[in-house]
């Protein structure tokens, strides 16, 4: 008597004859891979053994791969961790709003605490002055408002300037966490030190200008009006308006050299064009100074010019062993 056959579950893998696997191969990892990017859920220990093999003999299989099988499937199973999927435009406009909305935060919490310890704030930022009356005992810096908003335009400023300069890191941080998903492993390595780089280069340049440039912009105009006999009587938001736009305008020119090095490693700048294009440097850096500095003494722009002209240099020496530690990986 005959026993009756019961069908097996197909596995999606069944051998010929002739000892060659057929094209069901490529739809059984098809299926499996589709599966496993619907659920978007990694694989389980006791699956990921047998969805390796279905994807190794598709591989050997035949030259002519499946129509059910697209290619991007294999990235499901891998020997390494799983990559997530990619993502589209309005994905990345969502992660784009995230990120935006933390940094807001940060900055809105910073401000709030600014503006509790307002008083406090606004004897930091008269130190410029206050170290220039040590000089000129007859100078007078009691700030005054000439309307009834320019109070506001002095807290706006100090709370302005003091809530960006303190929340730069964090800024940093969550641009750090939102283009990290995209670079690649030798391009991460790069990231954390482009960061420290950028606050290093902005506080270094926000120092210069609060601790050099604005005692020494205040020191050129009390000395021009003594020499015409004119009263100084100065705004608060008159000086409030110069402390931010030389303490952040020199930060952010500090940055130059961090943009040129990482135009040199993305390839789309030579070290022998830095060189060749020095002078042409030079001159759009005493434009930037004259641009920067709101007095138009030679002075000040040359005290301006000059730390960005040794940068310019650090830069190139700088992008040159970046671009030996590049040839050699």
């Amino acid at each position: 008597m005959r026993r009756a056959s019961h069908p097996r579950p197909s596995s999606g893998i069944h051998r010929t004859q002739t000892g060659s696997y057929d094209t069901d191969i490529s739809r059984g990892a098809g299926a499996w891979g589709r599966a496993a990017r619907i659920h978007e859920s990694p694989v389980k220990p006791e699956i990921a053994p047998f969805a390796q093999t279905c994807i190794q003999l598709f591989r050997v299989s035949s030259s002519t791969p499946s129509p059910d099988f697209d290619g991007e499937e294999t990235l499901a199973v891998t020997n390494g961790p799983l990559r997530e999927k990619p993502m589209g435009f309005l994905d990345h406009l969502e992660e784009l709003r995230g990120t935006l909305v933390k940094c807001a935060i940060v900055f809105a919490l910073v401000v709030a605490g600014i503006a509790y310890l307002l008083q406090d704030f606004a004897h930091l930022l008269n130190l410029p002055l206050e170290n220039v009356r040590a000089e000129y005992p007859q100078l007078k810096t009691d700030l005054i408002t000439n309307s009834p908003m320019g109070i506001f335009s002095v807290v706006i400023n100090i709370c302005v300037t003091g809530g960006f300069v303190l929340s730069l890191p964090f800024f940093l941080f969550f641009l750090g966490q939102f283009v990290a998903p995209a670079l690649t492993q030798r391009e991460l390595k790069v990231l954390v030190p482009t960061m420290l780089a950028a606050f290093g280069l902005f506080l270094t340049g926000a120092s210069f200008g609060y601790f050099v440039l604005v005692p020494s912009t205040i020191r050129v105009a009390f000395e021009l009006n003594e020499l015409l006999g004119y009263t100084v009587l100065w705004t608060a938001d008159a000086y409030y308006s110069l402390l931010m736009w030389m303490v952040l305008g020199v930060g952010a020119s500090f940055e130059f050299p961090l943009l040129v090095v990482l135009a040199t490693y993305m390839g789309l700048v030579e070290v022998a064009t830095l060189k060749k294009y020095r002078r042409h440097a030079i001159v759009v850096m005493f434009v930037i100074a004259a641009i920067v500095t709101p007095t138009p003494d030679p002075v000040n722009q040359t005290m301006f010019a000059v730390p960005l002209i040794f940068l310019y240099e650090a830069s190139i020496w700088a992008s040159t062993f970046v671009g030996r530690r590049y040839k050699k990986a």
